[in-house]
């Protein structure tokens, strides 16, 4: 048994859940290539009233490779000025080796009233190891992201996972509020910046290639619809 892994199952189904609660899932085009839950690998996308992508991307390869890797990441619509919600993690049976989550700043910008929020919501939580971010990451994430790394304890662990679904939640309640704050071209450049950033990241490809997906479907994955620009 491993109490990381059994934790992070659990807040994968709270997760989705949550997605099932609010919105609708939606086939992207090109996406089901990549949904296969026979082979460990989950890729689904719901649409909410006020989120245009609410997507998970979940690696299982906890008997292959003894690994086991989410990636979560929420977009508001086009008139809306709020962060995008991230959450992503990866894991060995005793241990995660990386955790991150974010508000990460959209068309609002760094003092966005949510960002703040998430500040005050986070600022206790101190990782036991914090993880230094690469400039492509100090690019888009706000100053108070977390990011830890080596979280050995299950005291670390479920802390972790309770911010990221406590935080989920406030994000679909309060994000509405911000419809019509935005012009779409504005959203659509800042959304797009995000994504360009967050598509610089090396480690993302070579992870999941190690977890043994095939390299042609990870490459074509993380360039078209991991994070997908706004054409």
């Amino acid at each position: 048994m491993s109490f990381i892994w059994d934790t992070l199952i659990d807040c994968k189904e709270q997760i989705i859940a949550e997605f099932d609660k609010r919105g609708e899932e939606i086939q992207e085009e090109g996406m089901s290539q990549f949904n296969q839950p026979d082979n460990g690998w989950i890729n689904r996308v719901w649409r909410t009233k006020d989120c245009r992508r609410c997507h998970i991307d979940v690696v299982d390869a906890r008997e292959s490779k003894s690994l086991w890797m989410m990636h979560v990441c929420i977009f508001p619509n086009l008139d809306n000025n709020g962060p995008i919600y991230g959450f992503d993690v990866i894991a060995g049976k005793n241990k995660m080796t990386g955790a991150f989550h974010d508000f990460s700043k959209s068309s609002g910008g760094e003092e966005h009233p949510l960002i703040d929020w998430f500040k005050e919501a986070v600022e206790e939580f101190i990782p036991s190891k914090k993880r230094e971010l690469p400039q492509w990451a100090l690019n888009i994430f706000s100053g108070s992201m977390v990011a830890a790394g080596n979280v050995k304890t299950d005291e670390e662990a479920k802390a972790i996972v309770d911010l990221a679904i406590s935080n989920l939640k406030v994000y679909f309640d309060s994000i509405g509020q911000y419809n019509n704050t935005a012009k779409p071209e504005d959203t659509v450049e800042a959304q797009n910046y995000y994504c360009h950033n967050q598509q610089q990241n090396p480690h993302t490809p070579r992870v999941m290639k190690s977890l043994g997906l095939a390299e042609k479907d990870v490459e074509i994955f993380c360039t078209d619809a991991l994070f997908p620009k706004i054409q």
